[in-house]
């Protein structure tokens, strides 16, 4: 643990030029990712939190691009000190030192494994390729580290699972297995890109306390993408919360939990369903649904959802910016500008 950021993005913009307009699906988002924490970055579908992680991975097609900001990693291979911090978005995107980066230092892993497996090779034979496309070993020893990756993240008999394809496995096998190729390289940060979308409940309990054990284990940094808070509050801690290309709020995962303090984290909180809630009551709700990526706006993002906007329009009109309003916590909000009283 260190108190220098492993991973620093600041003022990050990622545009699609598109016939019909510009699309800003990454609107100047800013945050840090620091040794040995999970960061949780959580939103409705829609609001960005994907392309932030695949800006970070410098995995953005055209017609998309990075228009601004940095994304400043702490490598150790392209480094000259373990002080140093490379800025990703000054290095060409299909450049060798990116795909060093990608695999070794920083692992993804992807939302659907059905789809990021290849269905015509073993697992086994994938997981050799990425040992053996970052560190010079043969191909028993690629085997032997296989092999305990996937004894690691749970794959009972793993030296027959090698040997198997991805269609073969179950879908919490497949999930542990694609956890274990991630793994292989033992990288310095994560990226888990809403990992247990596609599992069952009990499936996805067993996968993230997983993750919790494994970063535990390995002081691994994890960016955990989610729309889903219950899983944020067991594995998060810190969140930033997105909406429309922007963060809203950022802090530590207890103070957004029990102290949150903009408009859109509260009405997420209000949705979920706890021990208290009744029984067939109607949960809230936020009303309206998120803006079409080519509306035009000037004002915040959730002003036409927010119950809480204030008078004058001035929500409507200007754009807040975001600003720590205590030790812990960042927020994009008039309110706090007004000195309003949020508790």
């Amino acid at each position: 643990m260190t108190n220098q950021p492993l991973l620093e993005v600041r003022d990050l913009q990622t545009v699609f030029e598109l016939d019909e307009g510009t699309v800003k699906a990454v609107d100047g988002v800013s945050f840090d990712v620091y040794p040995g924490r999970v960061l949780g970055i959580v939103g409705e579908s829609g609001c960005g939190k994907s392309v932030t992680i695949k800006s970070v991975l410098r995995l953005i097609e055209a017609p998309g691009r990075i228009a601004n900001g940095s994304i400043r990693f702490r490598s150790k291979i392209l480094g000259n000190s373990s002080n140093e911090m490379i800025d990703l978005v000054q290095l060409p995107a299909k450049s060798a030192q990116l795909r060093t980066l990608r695999g070794n230092e920083i692992a993804l892993i992807p939302q659907e494994p059905m789809a990021a497996f290849s269905p015509v090779h073993t697992i086994g034979n994938q997981l050799m390729e990425v040992i053996q496309l970052h560190q010079p070993v043969s191909n028993d020893e690629a085997k032997k580290i296989a092999v305990n990756r996937l004894k690691e993240v749970g794959v009972p008999n793993p030296e027959s699972a090698m040997d198997r394809y991805s269609w073969e496995l179950s879908g919490g096998l497949r999930q542990r297995a694609m956890i274990g190729m991630a793994l292989t390289c033992d990288p310095l940060l994560l990226i888990a890109d809403e990992p247990t979308t596609a599992i069952d409940v009990t499936t996805q309990a067993q996968v993230l306390s997983l993750l919790r054990k494994l970063q535990q284990e390995h002081q691994t940094s994890i960016i955990f993408i989610t729309h889903d808070l219950g899983v944020i509050a067991q594995l998060a801690d810190d969140v930033v919360v997105m909406y429309l290309g922007k963060v809203m709020e950022s802090g530590p995962v207890d103070q957004i939990f029990h102290n949150p303090q903009h408009p859109y984290t509260r009405a997420l909180l209000r949705s979920i369903p706890t021990v208290h809630t009744k029984n067939r009551s109607r949960l809230p709700t936020i009303s309206g649904s998120i803006p079409h990526p080519f509306q035009k706006r000037s004002g915040c993002p959730f002003v036409a959802r927010c119950q809480e906007a204030l008078p004058q329009q001035k929500c409507a009109n200007q754009a807040p910016v975001l600003k720590a309003i205590n030790e812990h916590q960042s927020v994009s909000c008039f309110l706090h500008e007004e000195g309003v009283n949020v508790s």
